[in-house]
């Protein structure tokens, strides 16, 4: 789960079955009874109707956590990171680096590294569109060390340099007003 909408699901299709849960948070829940077999179905069947998935094997819920620690760092937090990554990320999920690469690789197809910069490239892309900032701004508040790495890094990513991305963008915008 990555949005507040898809908590609020959760939390409705809980209550629809009479469970109480402790903790909802992104990609986890806590609830206080056991769960027959029955409501993990319904519940399961639940989810699927809104599109989210419940996930059982411990593998797949540490990757979601991953990505879900990801996600939070790089759309959610502006404040930088006083570690590096590999120190945040394993204190955080209370596992070693090497063993949450090796698995996030194993089972996703790409690494760690190209996960983050293809969530910050979406996030730059978000940002340029919505227009507030400038790209100095949005490379500072993306933790990027300088505007060339964030340019460099969009557009290996893209093919596209972000003042080019931002024009295709405001010519679309127009040409979408013509009609």
């Amino acid at each position: 789960m990555v949005c507040i909408r898809c908590k609020m699901v959760l939390k409705d299709e809980l209550t629809k079955l009479g469970l109480h849960y402790t903790v909802v948070e992104l990609g986890e829940v806590e609830v206080v009874e056991n769960i027959s077999v029955q409501q993990h179905d319904q519940l399961k069947a639940g989810l699927l109707k809104w599109g989210l998935e419940l996930m059982d094997d411990k593998k797949s819920v540490l990757i979601q956590k991953i990505k879900n620690v990801i996600v939070e760092l790089v759309h959610y937090s502006e404040e930088p990171l006083t570690i590096n990554f590999s120190e945040f990320l394993s204190s955080k999920l209370n596992h070693d680096y090497t063993y949450l690469s090796n698995l996030f690789s194993e089972v996703q197809g790409i690494t760690i590294e190209k996960f983050i910069i293809t969530h910050k490239i979406e996030r730059v892309k978000e940002l340029l569109v919505y227009n507030e900032l400038n790209l100095t701004q949005i490379a500072a508040l993306l933790h990027y060390s300088s505007v060339a790495h964030l340019s460099t890094q969009f557009k290996k990513t893209t093919g596209l340099t972000p003042s080019h991305f931002k024009q295709l963008k405001e010519k679309r915008r127009s040409m979408l007003d013509d009609v």
